[in-house]
């Protein structure tokens, strides 16, 4: 089947209490014997690796008396042109380090969030008493001068001009009124009222006006094992799967301890769905498995009056992620992780021309620190358009215009409210990551499918049709940083896995 005769999707019938339906978990592969199709629609040559789907073949990438690495994936990717050993060696050798430094300056370590959000889908959401579920805000003068000046100028002007009814009345008392903005920041304001940009968003969007939204280190509250789980935990999880989905009700995702199925029918199915439906649920999985990395790799290992010590816990890594434990569910999630990867990797790629103008800085006030920050954003991104076999997003909604328009939108719509269902967990550090990733993720969307406004972006001038806030940089940066920390983490568990064998 070729790039334009890809089935179209049937539209998913609508979730349960979660608003808009979105979306739900798809495999990672073909199964032995069935038909499999590279991101660009064309059919691929049938000689895979093992299938990580249905486990066959698994144990021969494992050597023999050396079972306990079923986690290991080799070979190419499903829906990709990428193996993993390529991503690997790209990550671990080349630019993850890059990305750590970075993530560690004052322009990315500050993330302004709202916690306090109540949550729109249920009322009986608890919150987590545990300590290491707190998050720890800054006070005023702990965030540099530039960044809160930057982004209260941004809202003033904006809305000095956004509050007036109608384009031309904006146009007019922009002109006519507001002698003291730059001609920069009119002309801004005004490509602002001409294009609702909440129309191209992927998540729900904090209000960084508002008084509960209050700026969090993010070096000061990393992203670790709380000890929120349980019921609360998955009811989470099964919103995102069960309700937000691609798939009939009826059908539901392996393993979930609140609702036990057969994994076997489920991914049965999911082998039929067409690419974009696909890609939405490797992202979401991708993202779970992603997570699940992190809280596996600090967790609080000894807790005591004089110490806690947090580092790696093989145990809690292998209950999430060791093939028989899992029943062959632990691979697939790993592999969707690097989907993920690629996906975002292929978004810093596309999104060079946009910080490369030379309007744009990453302003925090100090002018030395800034001009360094950016040469080495620069630096990455040139590195990751350097990548040999990037994700190719022109795959997804191909064919019929209307349709894919329309499947589109719905795409969005499902991930805008996962993006939502963030503000019901109940662990507020676990809420605070949540939100960020899946921001960026979103703006990651954002950035694929705007390749037209990006390219016409000018140099010196405000962008007209594509824009990042502060907060959509900042999310995308570290929502990168904490996959691309997941792949460098996979090769330090296979490290002490070895060791004890």
């Amino acid at each position: 089947m070729g790039y334009g005769e890809r089935p179209h999707c049937q539209r998913a019938s609508p979730g349960v209490g979660c608003g808009p339906p979105a979306t739900e978990p798809v495999g990672a592969g073909a199964g032995d014997g069935e038909r499999s199709f590279n991101s660009l629609g064309a059919e691929r040559p049938r000689k895979y690796p093992p299938d990580l789907v249905s486990g066959k073949g698994l144990q021969d990438t494992v050597p023999k008396g050396d079972r306990t690495h079923y986690h290991q994936i080799t070979g190419y990717l499903e829906d990709c042109t990428c193996d993993v050993e390529t991503i690997k060696e790209f990550n671990n050798k080349k630019l993850f380090s890059k990305v750590q430094e970075l993530l560690k300056s004052d322009y990315f370590r500050y993330y302004k969030v709202n916690l306090k959000k109540p949550c729109p889908f249920w009322s009986d959401n608890s919150h987590c008493g545990l300590r290491d579920c707190a998050v720890k805000p800054c006070e005023p003068n702990d965030v540099p001068a530039g960044i809160r000046t930057e982004s209260f100028k941004y809202m003033e002007d904006t809305n000095t001009i956004l509050q007036h009814d109608d384009e031309c009345e904006k146009a007019e008392k922009l002109g006519a009124v507001n002698k003291s903005l730059s001609e920069e920041t009119k002309q801004a304001v005004l490509d602002w009222s001409r294009h609702d940009d909440s129309t191209d968003n992927f998540c729900e969007i904090d209000d960084e006006q508002s008084p509960d939204a209050e700026y969090v280190d993010l070096l000061l509250n990393p992203e670790r094992y709380t000890g929120y789980k349980g019921r609360e935990a998955w009811k989470i999880w099964n919103s995102i799967y069960e309700e937000n989905c691609f798939k009939p009700n009826s059908i539901r995702r392996p393993f979930n301890p609140l609702f036990p199925g057969k994994g076997g029918t489920f991914y049965s199915w999911l082998q039929d769905l067409c690419l974009e439906k696909r890609s939405f649920y490797r992202t979401i999985s991708g993202l779970h498995a992603s997570i699940n990395i992190h809280l596996s790799a600090r967790y609080l290992l000894q807790d005591t009056w004089y110490e806690r010590k947090w580092g790696h816990n093989i145990t809690e890594f292998k209950q999430r992620f060791d093939v028989q434990i899992t029943k062959g569910e632990g691979p697939r999630r790993i592999q969707n992780l690097y989907f993920l990867y690629l996906m975002e990797l292929r978004a810093l790629s596309k999104v060079l021309p946009f910080f490369e103008r030379s309007a744009f800085q990453l302003y925090t006030g100090n002018e030395a620190q800034d001009t360094k920050n950016k040469n080495l954003l620069l630096e990455i991104l040139n590195l990751a358009k350097s990548f040999p076999s990037h994700f190719d997003e022109h795959s997804l909604f191909a064919g019929d215009k209307k349709k894919s328009e329309s499947l589109k939108e719905e795409f969005r719509l499902h991930f805008k409210n996962i993006s939502r269902i963030m503000d019901c967990v109940g662990c507020f550090k676990c809420r605070l990551w949540g939100k960020l990733q899946v921001q960026g993720l979103g703006t990651a969307l954002k950035i694929l499918f705007s390749e037209k406004q990006i390219k016409s972006l000018s140099d010196s001038g405000p962008p007209q049709r594509f824009h990042l806030t502060r907060q959509d940089i900042v999310a995308l940066l570290n929502a990168f940083g904490r996959i691309s920390t997941s792949v460098w983490e996979l090769q330090n568990f296979t490290e002490q896995l070895q060791s004890e064998h």
